[in-house]
């Protein structure tokens, strides 16, 4: 089967024609600049698809992708306000696409989906169980397609089974998040009822204390419309440092001797570290760490810093596989815990489920 897939992050579009495990033909581009365009064109140019995937961040406690109808993109843009940042532009490239291919089945693919059985004490909020139960309020996690996408290559890496692997994935690119997995499922993660939660991001602030916003907000600093988009937008290394938040921006400001930047860069690390060491709790033993993402693949002396700072759970890094290429082991031979390079590919993840929900209407 050949799946278009659609893959909108919070700073860029991807694009790829994928059939089996081989990307036929693929493009990278700015969202901001992209907007729907680049799919007429990809359309236009590529040999014809027998399927449309596209990735919504969101999914609320859906647990598998499903067929688009007028009916779910409606649901799912009553997520828009968990997800500001993603879900209004899948939207958009979905109704692009029902437009452009009228004939081709539709796939939404989740990044909530793998934690949809997070178990309740990860999943649960200390809220009032009236507030919780009434509006749905729980840890939906986010980051899934890269995590399945890790742990099935992780385990063709170590040769192990899938299902038998205890990993934690962190997904380190402009959103960065930390998932324990266990027996093939997230046991615990990071990011939690919107994708804000946990790590300092390049633009989202990550988990701050709520006392903190209250007094921001009952003290006039600021409204609530206002901390959305300095929550999401204008806070993490963007907010830190007066950048744009892309972590090449941040590293040329350090080598610049900026001490903002550098100060920037260690709350970064720190927060980082923390979620790995939280995350790692949630697990009976650790068989492998895997790194996957734009700043793991792209960054690998800021992946040294992090790593090295990460003993007490047997992790260590060795130079010259860190200035390697591909997927990787990172660790010496010697090492307690492997420590793994993933890229992420998260078009073959895309494909894939599409491809697994339409297979039985196929034959």
């Amino acid at each position: 089967m050949r799946v278009l897939t659609l893959n909108p992050g919070s700073a860029s579009l991807k694009l790829a024609l994928v059939e089996g495990d081989a990307v036929l033909a693929s493009e990278h581009r700015d969202a901001t600049g992209a907007g729907t365009g680049a799919l007429p064109a990809a359309v236009s140019a590529w040999p014809a698809p027998d399927a449309v995937a596209i990735r919504f961040v969101h999914g609320g406690t859906r647990s598998r992708p499903v067929l688009l109808d007028g009916k779910e993109l409606a649901e799912l843009e009553r997520l828009v306000p968990l997800a500001p940042l993603h879900q209004p532009f899948s939207l958009r490239l979905a109704r692009t696409a029902r437009r452009l291919l009228p004939e081709v089945p539709l796939v939404a693919v989740f990044d909530t989906a793998f934690h949809a059985a997070l178990p309740q004490a990860a999943a649960t909020y200390a809220l009032p169980r009236a507030w919780t139960r009434r509006h749905r309020l729980r840890r939906y996690g986010f980051h899934g397609l890269s995590c399945q996408y890790a742990l099935r290559r992780a385990a063709e890496l170590l040769d192990r089974a899938p299902d038998a692997l205890r990993l934690l994935c962190c997904h380190l690119g402009s959103g960065v998040s930390v998932t324990a997995i266990r027996h093939g499922a997230s046991v615990d993660t990071s990011m939690g009822f919107t994708p804000v939660e946990g790590a300092v991001m390049a633009t989202r602030s990550g988990s701050v204390d709520p006392g903190l916003l209250l007094h921001l907000l009952r003290t006039g600093v600021t409204d609530v419309r206002e901390l959305a988009e300095v929550l999401h937008h204008r806070s993490g290394l963007a907010g830190m440092t007066g950048t744009s938040g892309d972590l090449r921006a941040v590293l040329a400001a350090c080598a610049e001797g900026d001490r903002d930047a550098e100060a920037a860069v260690a709350v970064y690390l720190h927060r980082l570290r923390r979620e790995i060491g939280a995350a790692a709790t949630s697990l009976d033993r650790l068989d492998a760490l895997v790194c996957t993402g734009g700043v793991a693949e792209h960054q690998p002396v800021l992946l040294g810093r992090l790593l090295d700072g990460l003993g007490v759970l047997g992790l260590s890094t060795d130079p010259g596989r860190l200035a390697g290429q591909g997927d990787r082991l990172l660790s010496p031979a010697a090492a307690a815990v492997p420590v793994l390079l993933i890229a992420a590919r998260e078009e073959l993840e895309l494909a894939r489920q599409a491809g697994q929900l339409l297979a039985p209407s196929r034959t």
